[in-house]
Parts: C-alpha cells; sequence; structure tokens
C-alpha cells in the first residue's frame, strides 16, 4: 500500500511527462478507445493516471493502453466471470476513500458487460460516481451508417439459436427507431438472413472494425448484406449492425398484439410474452394475458 501511495502519478503524451494530484475518492467511469489507441481524451489519461487502482475486464488488454501512455495504475479484473466475488473488494476500497477507475476492454463501460452492477451498488452506498464520456461503438457506427440517428434503440447481441434470435427480432420489428446491434463474425450471415426475413427490405450497415486498420463499412438492404456475407464478404473482426426504423404505415400497427404474433410465430408462450415484456418494458403479467386472450381469439376463429 506504501508502495501506491508514492507512485508517481502521471501519464506521457508524445514524449512529455505530465504529473497529475490524486483524484477524490469515487467510482471514476471511464471510456477507453474502441480500437485506435489515440482516441482517447486528455481527462480519461489524467484520470487513468491517477486513481488508486483501475478495474477492467482484462488487464493483458488494458496493460496495452496503460503502458502507451507511461501510466502506471495498478490493474484489477473485473468481469463477468469473477465480478460476483470483485465486487465487495472494490467497493471496500472505495469505503476507504480510495478512487477507483473502471474500464471496459473497449468503449464505454456498462455497454454488454457487468459494470452496472458496481455503479449500482456504489451509488446504494452513497460513493460519487462521475462519468467520463469517451469512445462508444454504438455511436461511432451510427454516425457513418447514414441511417436517421433521431431515435434509436441498442439491443446488444441477438440469441445464438435461431429460434429465440428469431422470435427476439420479431419483437423489435415494430420498434419505430433505428436498431444497433452487435455480432459475431461466424454468426453474421445467419443472423443478416433472420434479420431481412423478420424486417422485411429495409436499409442496414454492417460496421467492421471500427477505428482500426480494416475499417469497412458496408450498406445497402439486410436481403443483399445477408447474401454479401454468406458468399464472400470478410468476417473476421468485430460488427456493429444498424438498421433503419420501420416504415410510418408499419410502425402505426405495431402495437403489442402484433408484436406478441410475429414472436409466437417463431416463439413458445412464454418466450414470447418474455420478448415484448423486455421490448415494450410492460409488466409480464399483463403481456401474459394479452397473449392468452390472443390464443384463445385464433382457437375460435379456427372452428
Amino acid at each position: 500500500m506504501a508502495g501506491e501511495q508514492n507512485r508517481a502519478r502521471g501519464y506521457v503524451l508524445e514524449g512529455v511527462a505530465v504529473s497529475v494530484p490524486k483524484l477524490p475518492g469515487g467510482l471514476y467511469v471511464v471510456a477507453t478507445p474502441i480500437g485506435n489507441l489515440g482516441d482517447i481524451t486528455l481527462r480519461a489519461l489524467a484520470t487513468l493516471a491517477a486513481a488508486d487502482v483501475i478495474a477492467c475486464e482484462d488487464t493483458r488488454v488494458t496493460r496495452r493502453l496503460t503502458g502507451r501512455y507511461g501510466i502506471l495504475t495498478p490493474l484489477t479484473p473485473y468481469h463477468e466471470h469473477n465480478a460476483a466475488a470483485a465486487r465487495p473488494k472494490l467497493l471496500a476500497r472505495l469505503a476507504r476513500g480510495e478512487a477507483i477507475a473502471l474500464v471496459s476492454d473497449a468503449g464505454t463501460p456498462l455497454i454488454s458487460d457487468p459494470g452496472y452492477k458496481l455503479v449500482r451498488a456504489a451509488c446504494e452506498a452513497g460513493h460519487a460516481v462521475v462519468p467520463l464520456p469517451g469512445a462508444s461503438a454504438v455511436l461511432a457506427a451510427l454516425s457513418v451508417a447514414g441511417l436517421p440517428t433521431d431515435r434509436f434503440l441498442f439491443a446488444g447481441f441477438l440469441p445464438a439459436k435461431q429460434a429465440a434470435r428469431r422470435a427476439r427480432i420479431a419483437s423489435l420489428g415494430a420498434i419505430p427507431a433505428t436498431l444497433v446491434l452487435f455480432e459475431s463474425g461466424p454468426r453474421l450471415a445467419s443472423t443478416l438472413a433472420d434479420l431481412a426475413d423478420g424486417l422485411g427490405p429495409r436499409a442496414a450497415a454492417v460496421c467492421r472494425e471500427l477505428t482500426k486498420l480494416h475499417e469497412e463499412v458496408r450498406r445497402g438492404d439486410l436481403a443483399r448484406l445477408a447474401r454479401d456475407y454468406a458468399a464472400d464478404a470478410e468476417r473476421r473482426g468485430e460488427f456493429v449492425l444498424v438498421v433503419a426504423p420501420p416504415s410510418e404505415a408499419a410502425a402505426a400497427t405495431g402495437d403489442v398484439d402484433d408484436m406478441l404474433r410475429r414472436a409466437l410465430a417463431h416463439a413458445s408462450v412464454k418466450e414470447a410474452v418474455g420478448e415484448v415484456a423486455w421490448v415494450t418494458g410492460r409488466p409480464r403479467r399483463e403481456i401474459y394475458r394479452r397473449a392468452l386472450a390472443l390464443a384463445k381469439s385464433a382457437a375460435n376463429d379456427s372452428h
């Protein structure tokens, strides 16, 4: 501990050493580059250098960033596999008045990682929680997709299994907003094909390796993009999908019943109810009653 207290706090920028004062205690949520290490803010560098510890997903990944800028702050792992054990230790450090910088492997923390549980616990304990905005794959993809940005929904990764994926797509179909999704290279072609089947001929963009050496953005309708990635389009790297919102006519019919009908076409009642409740934010009990009513109506119509 004495060594940490005596550690020189600072960073190196273009060969110039910059000293920084110790930070007040609290949790600092720090956005880091999504690829290009130059996409880091001066405030983020100062915070990483001045913190008592950096909590990160993978210490090897974060060490490349801290090494680039000569930052000597100790690193500690905090990820989905150790979060339950690591979180109380971090909260204890906050209680002692320490400053903790929370980072993800890339981009803004809490986007598809367990950071929100630490933030929630810190808030509940009365600790200061400070945001340091910066790089985000979601916003970077939106900025170059050429699709509406006034309203968008980040839906993360779709389910890996096709039936569940189609159910999720069906529940997203009527959302009157641009959709932003993450996907892996091996599943990309099948996901695009399911999106084309479930959403129709919507415009979309596939953003690969944003800010990195092999950055690429392909634009077109979903069906064409599905064919491209089923054929010879590059599937290595990290992908963000941006999909145009439904037309106004389609959105006007997108009530809960329509969402349920689409979801029930590919999933069980339980799965469909879960998907629609997740998208709409309405109580599962309410959605379940509507699903039973639709099933009863369909049964009566068949007689």
